[in-house]
């Protein structure tokens, strides 16, 4: 087993934990230095002195670039056993770091390990308040429920280090990424509680929370784009075709059809590509448009209700028939289309 620990201006408390765990001796101890500069360079060289591998960025790439760099490493130098991945920060203790180690060799199919915290006792508000949002945001847009989306203790069997290397990201979106095209992936996620740790109400956290919750969420906001411009294209058509034809189904198909063959387009190249790379159209495209087919059911089945049920105005019960949508259809692309 491996330890990974992606480190960024750390303090003594490394240190600490460095000499804490190895009286676990779970195994080898890998440190990336990411871009800390000359100031920090004495904790590290003390960090090699006590025996662990210390890979140096010379300038700060992100936390996510920092992980690819230790799993690179690993894969071409290190025991071919699972990797452990922790913070220099002293929020996660030796003991939960064990815990982790012990369920990965329990392991009987490929997954990762999350040391999720359970957030009780005095967290400070900006933590709980970023968990809450990210743990309900993550749960509607795919399905699946992490207590703990944004802990950094994390471990993987050796086996997934080629798929961890090319997941894209360099800062802290790079983790949220991991969870999303997981499951996808066949990655089952566990979830071993641990102790929440906040050390000067986690004044040692580099999350910046504007600019890198704005990352976090860019997969999801990127989606939700490409889902308005595509309502502008079937609600501009819509309207037009059902002006001139005054023939509801017919103009529901037809603007569909136009605005899918343009999400199709965007969402494949842009929102759900993996490092640049995007799906093979022959296997994407049949998926899309029998998605396409159960939205458009779904879709008219709703406006229909809405309109003419409810007799609600037809612009109103098209806002409400969108909306009523919009998550189950990035649910479904992100677990089964792309």
């Amino acid at each position: 087993m491996t330890i990974l620990i992606p480190s960024y201006e750390p303090d003594v408390r490394l240190l600490n934990l460095i000499l804490q765990l190895q009286t676990f001796q779970l195994g080898p101890i890998v440190i990336v230095d990411d871009g800390s500069g000359q100031e920090f360079r004495g904790i590290f060289e003390t960090a090699e002195a006590y025996g662990c591998t210390v890979l140096t960025h010379s300038v700060n790439l992100g936390k996510g670039r920092a992980l690819k760099t230790g799993f690179q490493y690993i894969k071409e130098f290190g025991p071919q056993g699972g990797v452990v991945c922790a913070d220099s920060d002293g929020q996660h203790l030796p003991h939960d770091i064990r815990r982790i180690f012990d369920v990965l060799l329990e392991q009987t199919t490929p997954g990762i390990v999350l040391g999720s915290r359970r957030f009780s006792g005095t967290i400070p508000a900006r933590s709980r308040f970023g968990n809450t949002v990210t743990r309900a945001v993550f749960s509607l847009t795919t399905g699946t429920k992490v207590y703990d989306t944004q802990t950094g203790l994390r471990g993987f069997p050796y086996s997934m280090l080629d798929w961890l290397c090319e997941i894209p990201g360099d800062r802290f979106e790079y983790e949220m990424n991991m969870l999303l095209t997981a499951r996808k992936e066949g990655y089952e996620i566990t979830e071993e509680f641990i102790d929440t740790v906040y050390l000067d109400h986690n004044k040692s956290s580099h999350f910046r929370p504007l600019v890198d919750s704005f990352r976090i969420y860019m997969p999801i906001l990127m989606f939700s784009t490409s889902s308005v411009l595509s309502a502008l294209i079937d609600f501009g058509l819509l309207f037009v075709i059902q002006y001139f034809t005054h023939n509801l189904f017919l103009s529901v198909v037809t603007a569909r059809l136009c605005s899918s063959i343009f999400n199709y387009t965007i969402n494949r190249k842009y929102v759900f590509s993996a490092g640049g790379r995007t799906s093979k159209v022959r296997q994407s495209l049949p998926k899309y448009f029998s998605l396409v087919i159960l939205v458009l059911l779904l879709n008219y089945g709703l406006l229909y209700f809405y309109n003419e049920k409810l007799i609600i105005p037809l612009i109103a019960a098209k806002v409400l028939t969108e909306v009523s949508v919009f998550l189950f259809s990035y649910w479904a692309q992100r677990r089964f289309v792309y």
